[in-house]
């Protein structure tokens, strides 16, 4: 298997379909490989809580959170205020990370103690449907970069393959002929986008608590507004709440990105195993431990798909014991820098708009 300078695969060597007639699995594909690998994970108690870890972590972050509201009035009627949005942005984002933990039960092995954190931190202080997102992310964990059942790869706005980019109609084909040039551009919009649809979803059948989730939804927003605008001049509070919602948008679409976008992309006539399916569709990104408290520890996400209730600190040597695992098995496994994943996004989404540009 070709490798870079750093030991892992090149861009040249990223996953692709597996060879053979579309519904015949490759060799070697039984589900026995995936319970060897868990054996070794467990023997080692990658999987077991990490209690302190959590609590140091949730203490720093609602340490900030609180710190970034008092910041707030004691700054006052100054344009300083901006950079404050800025480092907020920061601090939403880590509660979103949090609420994905949260969710995943990494924190806590029950799920109601679960889903009460999870609706604490993501409804009440970020201001995010936990209910919506669960599905989402739950189905999205299922069937990662599936053109028909990942719901994180379907064409609202932008086309993720070239057959979703034959078949695109209205906004999809207007932006696929340029996708790769807007992709950044309308992340400053996904924090907005993430509020529409939290309070969309509270009418939808999937909600299991639609009541609550409401409550806490609109508490949220009543603080949060109110607190800009009880410290803030009209204009630089709504300075302060765009430059807030855009670089949340932004922040975590580059925290997430990296995860899938540009990697096998899965078709209803491929069959693969558990662990292929999720190996072969997810990018690691390295850079040490500043990456993983940048990004959460989502860096490591063909682990996190594989183990998704490993805790975070656990992840970095699982990431080892994995690695050599699909070196053994002759899979890929890919791994590459921050900066190089964006641009093997920005190269993809380019190329699967290639059709729209071609019968522009």
């Amino acid at each position: 298997m070709t490798t870079d300078t750093a030991g892992t695969p090149t861009a040249k060597t990223r996953p692709q379909p597996p060879a053979g007639p579309p519904d015949t699995a490759p060799p070697g594909t039984g589900g026995s490989d995936f319970a060897q690998l868990s054996r070794r994970i467990t023997a080692e108690g990658l999987l077991d809580r990490r209690p302190v870890y959590y609590t140091v972590r949730a203490g720093l972050v609602l340490a900030a959170f609180l710190g970034g509201w008092w910041a707030m009035f004691a700054l006052g009627d100054t344009w300083l205020q901006l950079g404050l949005a800025a480092a907020m942005s920061i601090v939403f984002a880590q509660l979103g990370l949090m609420a994905h933990d949260l969710a995943h039960r990494q924190v806590f092995t029950g799920r109601r103690a679960g889903e009460i954190g999870g609706r604490i931190v993501a409804n009440l202080l970020m201001g995010m449907s936990y209910g919506w997102w669960m599905n989402k992310h739950t189905r999205h964990h299922a069937n990662p970069n599936h053109e028909e059942r990942d719901p994180d790869v379907s064409p609202d706005l932008v086309v993720w393959s070239q057959d979703q980019a034959r078949r695109a109609s209205g906004i999809a084909r207007f932006i696929g002929r340029r996708q790769a040039f807007l992709f950044f551009p309308l992340l400053l919009l996904e924090g907005l986008n993430l509020s529409y649809n939290s309070f969309r979803a509270l009418r939808s059948p999937i909600m299991k608590r639609p009541y609550l989730e409401g409550f806490l939804l609109v508490a949220h927003f009543a603080a949060y507004l109110g607190l800009v605008f009880a410290a803030l001049p009209v204009g630089k509070a709504f300075a302060f709440l765009a430059v807030h919602q855009a670089l949340l948008g932004v922040y975590l679409g580059c925290v997430f990105a990296p995860n899938h976008k540009g990697m096998l992309m899965v078709t209803p006539g491929m069959r693969l195993d558990f662990l292929r399916r999720q190996v072969l569709t997810s990018r690691n990104v390295r850079g040490g431990y500043f990456i993983d408290a940048l990004m959460g520890g989502l860096n490591y996400q063909v682990e996190h798909h594989l183990f998704p209730s490993m805790p975070t600190p656990a992840l970095r040597r699982a990431a080892i014991l994995t690695r050599d695992f699909c070196a053994e098995k002759e899979i890929t496994y890919y791994e590459t820098g921050l900066f190089r994943s964006y641009r093997e996004i920005l190269t993809h989404l380019h190329q699967t708009g290639a059709p729209i540009r071609a019968a522009a």
